[in-house]
Formats: structure tokens, C-alpha cells, sequence
């Protein structure tokens, strides 16, 4: 049982995406971003808040390795989140070919997508390209 000093340092289940319908508009809508390790949609959400949603399939790996892989991936979204000035929603799904599931190896290419994520609206004049 954690000590009430202690701070709870999870990802909130209001911060992440869980409804297909969520999914469906993130994809259907949003922007992509994409790095040597990451593809990633992004759409505002209106929440004032960053929302995450992780689709990791079958090819990154078997149950093990693909739930490594939403750990990491979620710890990087939560050590990196207020680099983002407002509510987006992120669908990040993994290259199949990264292979460093090491939080050192994709802290960085999430803090260069949410930071480029976080530029948008001054690149397009205060909307979402």
C-alpha cells in the first residue's frame, strides 16, 4: 500500500482513448506524424487535455513483447505530455521495424512528435492542418 507522501504517477484512464468511435475519428481525421519508430494521428479533442490510444498489432511482436511495448509507449506519452498546449487526441501505432522497446530509445521520438504536434496551430495561423 503506497504511503500518502507518495505522489500517484499513472496515466489516468480520462487520458487515454478507449472508445472505437474515438479511434475511428482520430484516424478518419487527424494529421499524421511520422518517425523512424512511431506513426502517429492526431485530432483536437476540445477537452483542454491530451488523450492517448495505443494500437499495437500482432507483427510488432507476441502478447509480451506488444504489452512492453504500450508500457514504454505510455510512459514516454506521460513523462512528455506538457509539451502539448491543448487537447489533442494521439493514436500512436509502432514501425514494426523498431526494435528497442527501451524507454531511452522512444522518449525522444515522442518529445519530437509532440512538439511538432505542439507547433501546428502557429505554423497554420491558429488551426490544426
Amino acid at each position: 500500500m503506497p504511503s500518502q507522501t507518495q505522489t500517484d504517477c499513472r496515466l489516468p484512464a480520462k487520458q487515454r482513448l478507449r472508445r472505437e468511435r474515438d479511434f475511428d475519428r482520430v484516424f478518419a481525421e487527424g494529421k499524421v506524424i511520422r518517425t523512424k519508430e512511431l506513426i502517429v494521428r492526431a485530432a483536437p479533442n476540445g477537452l483542454g487535455f491530451p488523450r492517448l490510444g495505443l494500437s499495437v498489432g500482432k507483427a510488432v511482436g507476441n502478447a509480451v513483447i506488444r504489452n512492453r511495448v504500450k508500457r514504454v509507449l505510455r510512459e514516454a506519452f506521460r513523462l512528455n505530455k506538457h509539451l502539448l498546449p491543448g487537447g489533442y487526441d494521439l493514436a500512436i501505432v509502432p514501425r514494426r521495424e523498431w526494435k528497442d522497446y527501451r524507454l531511452a530509445a522512444v522518449e525522444p521520438a515522442m518529445r519530437q512528435v509532440l512538439t511538432e504536434l505542439a507547433a501546428w496551430p502557429q505554423k497554420q495561423g491558429g488551426r490544426v492542418p
